[in-house]
Parts: C-alpha cells; structure tokens; sequence
C-alpha cells in the first residue's frame, strides 16, 4: 500500500509484522519492552527497526516522529493477552498487564493515527466484567474513530492450522471496517500432517543437524513412559493408574484432560502457547514420536514462514526465550488477514 505506514505496539518477533510486510505494506518500526526479540524482529523484517521501549515510557511524538509526512498512520499491537486467557484465571492467576490495555488506549488517542488495529484473546471482553475492554472502545469512540470489533474469530477459517479463537478490533476515521470473509470452510482446514507432517524425524531431546530450531526438549523417564501410552487426541486417563500425576487423581484435577495429550494428524492443532515445547504443558505431544513437537514445528503451526529466523546463527538457543516469542506471536497469517482487511477499507476511502 502507498503511502500507508505501520508501526508495531507490542512488536514481540514480528508475526503481525511480517503479515503486514507479506501484503506489501511499508512497517517503519516495532516497539517492545522484551529486547532479546530484537534479532528476530529485524532479520526478517527489512526496513522495519526494532525500538525497545514500554509503552508507559512512550510519548506520542516519538511514535509521531516515526510516520514519513503525508503517509496514512495505521498503528497495529496485541498487549500482552495472559491476563485475559482462561488458562490464568482458572489458576487464579492476578496480572497487572491488563493496564497495558489502558496505556495503548492512551496513546492511540495521543498520537490519532488514522486506522488501529488490535489482536486479542476473546475473554478480554469478558475481563472484569468486561469493563476493561468497554472503556477501551468507549476512549476510541470518545475520539471519533469507528470502532468494528470481531470477538470470535476462529483461525482453522483463514487456513491457519490451528484452532486459535482471537478477538480482532479494527478503528478507523473513515468508517467502520469489515473484516474479510473466511476462506476455509471445515473439510478445507489446514491440518498438523500438512504443516508438519514432512519435517525430519528426532528424538526427545534431539536436535536436526540441518535446522537448529527443529530441537524438542528432554523428557524424563516418567513422561516416555507417560507419551507411549498416549494416542493422538486421548488423555491421561488412557493411562495405567501408577503413570497418573497425582494432582489430576484428585476432583481438581479433571478439568486439565488436554495437558500431556497428543496432537491429532487430521485436525489443526490445539492452540500454541509460549510453553508448546513442553508435553506436560498442553496437547504439544507429536502425532507418533516420543516428543513434543520442535521449536520449529511450533513456529510453522504459528504459520512463520520455514526460513523465519528466531536466533543469530553464534547464539545459544534457550526454550524457554525462543517458546516465549513464538507463543505470544499473532500467527504470521492472521497478520496477513488484517492487513488485507485494512487494505480492502483503505482502497475506498483513500481513492
């Protein structure tokens, strides 16, 4: 799009980026306060530089500042979104991180870009009841922006495997924006076999000599047991009982059947979290090998292209980092549709 620029809020590695770059879109810049996604960011981003910053320490000049002059604004971001997921608040989990919400509220209105976007997990409307979002969109509308929310959308619909639900808000000054029609009905979905099921064959613990990323963690004694007794889509109470955790024997625990699960071939795969790489951590099980699915595998499934580099080639690869960029990254395709949404508005009012 000319003359139409992007600035990332809550950059992360640059899966919305790179949707945004993917639909020919020029993203001058990506903020986050994690610097170790710095690499990532701009390797695979050209043109776009990578700004470490909170976003409480931002002030609108500089977000200004970076927009060439006479260019569209468009201001994109997902805030960190574990305060609203289901997972937290069934642990009973309290996190500040839900005024992050407020912050990036503030500052679109500070720096009145001219379309926002925002990707989020659906129970952010629901998030103390619902206030939190409602002020946001209140704060938006107050400031003369068309506010189009879309709570439920279901990523198997857009093709990417992986049955993610996301809530997507678009604002705009011109009008209300409609986000485009899926494009996969259910028998098209895009399965685990088709976005993994080629990737070379490793063991738990193992790394290819090819890709470095296509690495898996260790598993214990316990839990090589506890994964040839899984089948794709069962849980552990397929298990013989001494291979049961004791906290799932308890009431408590029943309602945690999708952790040490096996990913199915025929379906997308559960939801991607930042601890995948982790088989007692969700459905992260691979299909038929005694692991959990890779990094790599991961990324794919969060559709980042094969050649996305997460890591300079001299640098350790850590898990735990490379679980957290990957997890908390809008699916790259997803960043792909709201582009092409925003783009579809733009091209009505901006003739």
């Amino acid at each position: 799009m000319e003359n139409c620029s992007v600035i990332d809020m809550f950059c992360g590695a640059g899966g919305l980026t790179h949707g945004f770059v993917l639909e020919g879109f020029k993203v001058i810049a990506g903020i986050d306060a994690d610097t170790s996604c710095k690499y990532a960011y701009e390797t695979n981003n050209r043109g776009a530089y990578f700004i470490h910053k909170k976003i409480e320490d931002l002030i609108a000049e500089e977000i200004l500042d970076l927009y060439p002059h006479g260019h569209t604004k468009i201001l994109v971001g997902c805030a960190p979104c574990q305060p609203y997921s289901s997972y937290n608040k069934k642990k009973g989990k309290k996190d500040e991180k839900w005024r992050l919400l407020d912050e990036f509220g503030d500052l679109i209105c500070e720096v009145k870009p001219d379309i926002v976007s925002m990707e989020n997990v659906p129970d952010l409307v629901k998030y103390r009841k619902g206030k939190v979002y409602s002020d946001f969109v209140a704060k938006l509308k107050a400031n003369g922006y068309y506010v189009s929310s879309f709570p439920e959308v279901y990523c198997p619909d857009y093709g990417i495997p992986q049955q993610r639900t996301r809530l997507v808000m678009f604002a705009s000054k011109y009008s209300e924006i409609d986000i485009l029609p899926p494009t996969h009905s259910p028998d098209q979905y895009r399965t685990v076999w088709e976005t993994i099921g080629q990737m070379e064959p490793i063991k738990a613990g193992g790394v290819s000599e090819k890709d470095p990323l296509h690495r898996s963690s260790q598993l214990s004694e316990l839990n090589m047991r506890r994964i040839r007794a899984s089948k794709p889509g069962g849980t552990w109470r397929d298990w013989d009982k001494e291979l049961i955790a004791t906290c799932h024997r308890k009431v408590s625990g029943d309602g945690y059947v999708s952790v040490y699960g096996r990913m199915e071939w025929h379906l997308p795969s559960p939801t991607i979290t930042t601890q995948f790489y982790g088989f007692g951590n969700g459905r992260f099980g691979h299909p038929e090998q005694d692991r959990a699915i890779s990094l790599r595998e991961g990324a794919l499934l969060q559709t980042f292209p094969m050649n996305y580099e997460f890591v300079a080639p001299d640098k350790p690869i850590h898990l735990k980092v490379m679980g957290r960029h990957m997890g908390n990254a809008v699916p790259v395709e997803l960043g792909r549709v709201i582009a092409r949404s925003i783009a579809q508005h733009l091209r009505v009012h901006l003739q």
